[in-house]
């Protein structure tokens, strides 16, 4: 995959399809951390004498134009954090906005509106991306949160661009969830959370293959845990996947990579913030009580692993930690990744909601790696060859 410093960019006229599909509360950003993470392709852009027309979704309008899924208060936002005017269109295709792109001088910006206003998008509609393409003469696609998607700003528009690259981003990205993990260094510990067993099932085969040792929590654990026979009380199992949480465990026992369980947690008689709860070894967990984080003694056997890795990878939280009494297991779990990282090991948090929660705890840079991806990043990890990579690459050749 050609990277941003293998091209020419003084005079050009880029155009990057960037993530920037964050929260808006109340009309303004909430979270600007994929808006920081898009920066240093940006910046680079600017000081090699680009003029550039970035490109992002923004939420699921389903082709409809939503005022509130506009981007123009991302607009603002990168301004401020640029000190820097950002102009914005409020269309992606039309006439002016293609005229205003063709316009602009080099370091100048040109922010586009929301490309899911438009259906053509998401179905990858050949005559939607030729528009794109016209804004610009070279693609940069820095979007990793939507690399696992074949939409027309990220696969169809290529073939309409004599030069396409990655931006620095997508190449990190790649870098960490792809070559970190085939060639860790070792221990390798994978810590695996979130509800679902059927999300995590190739991600959970392709990690035995370089992986010492899987730490479970979340509630996708009682899964494992019913199909060994222990009592989990009322909580959440996914039924529809227990032969495939079985069949993991004998592959994990025929490969030689132990998957770890918990051996308590935090029960309660229902999700709430100020709900009676205590911590509950398996077998003291009542009929009607349900497990929402790992308890003291499972976090205390976990951190006592993560402490001599060197490499880790973190993919789904401990527990409900939006609820502050439930965010304990996962609270303590990004602790010992942490301080594994200034020990020199290689940490990469997977998106979602995992970095969620690190941005809960006001830890997230203190890891080597905080992917922007959610799906993506799943199923990056998982060995999938990603759509957006895989037109690049094929442009190339």
């Amino acid at each position: 995959m050609k990277i941003l410093n293998d091209i020419t960019l003084t005079g050009k006229r880029v155009l990057i399809r960037v993530d920037f599909n964050v929260p808006i509360l109340n009309g303004e950003v909430a979270n600007d951390f994929r808006i920081r993470a898009a920066l240093p392709t940006i910046q680079y852009c600017i000081e090699k004498g680009a003029s550039i027309v970035l490109m992002s979704h923004l939420g699921r309008p389903k082709g409809e134009m939503v005022p509130e899924m506009s981007l123009e208060p991302v607009a603002f936002a990168l301004e401020e954090i640029l000190d820097k005017d950002v102009f914005f269109s409020n269309d992606c295709i039309s006439e002016d906005a293609l005229n205003f792109s063709k316009q602009l001088r080099p370091g100048e910006i040109h922010l586009l509106e929301n490309l899911r206003f438009y259906n053509e998008e998401t179905v990858n509609d050949l005559d939607f991306a030729e528009q794109l393409a016209q804004h610009a003469d070279v693609f940069i696609n820095d979007a990793f949160g939507t690399a696992h998607r074949a939409h027309a700003s990220n696969v169809g528009i290529i073939q309409f661009m004599k030069e396409t690259v990655s931006g620095f981003l997508l190449q990190k990205e790649k870098e960490y969830l792809t070559s970190a993990i085939k060639t860790p260094k070792t221990p390798f510990v994978v810590v695996l959370g979130g509800a679902k067993v059927k999300g995590k099932i190739e991600l959970i085969k392709n990690m035995m293959q370089s992986a010492d040792r899987i730490l479970i929590g979340g509630a996708m654990a009682f899964t494992f845990l019913k199909v060994q026979g222990k009592n989990v009380g009322a909580s959440l199992v996914d039924d529809e996947n227990l032969k495939t949480a079985e069949t993991l465990l004998n592959l994990s026992e025929k490969m030689g990579v132990p998957i770890e369980l918990p051996v308590d947690v935090v029960v309660a008689p229902e999700l709430n913030d100020n709900v009676p709860w205590r911590v509950a070894l398996l077998d003291e967990i009542d009929d009607d009580e349900m497990g929402f984080d790992i308890g003291p003694e499972t976090t205390m056997i976990y951190e006592n692993i993560l402490a001599d890795a060197k490499t880790v990878l973190w993919n789904g939280p401990m527990g409900v930690f939006e609820i502050p009494i439930f965010s304990t297991g996962s609270q303590s779990i990004a602790s010992m990744i942490q301080h594994t990282t200034t020990e020199g090991a290689t940490t990469i948090i997977g998106g979602g909601d995992t970095a969620a929660a690190i941005e809960s705890f006001k830890m997230k840079k203190a890891f080597s790696h905080v992917s922007t991806g959610g799906g993506a990043s799943l199923e990056l990890l998982s060995g999938k060859y990603l759509p957006a990579f895989k037109a690049l690459d094929e442009h190339e050749s």
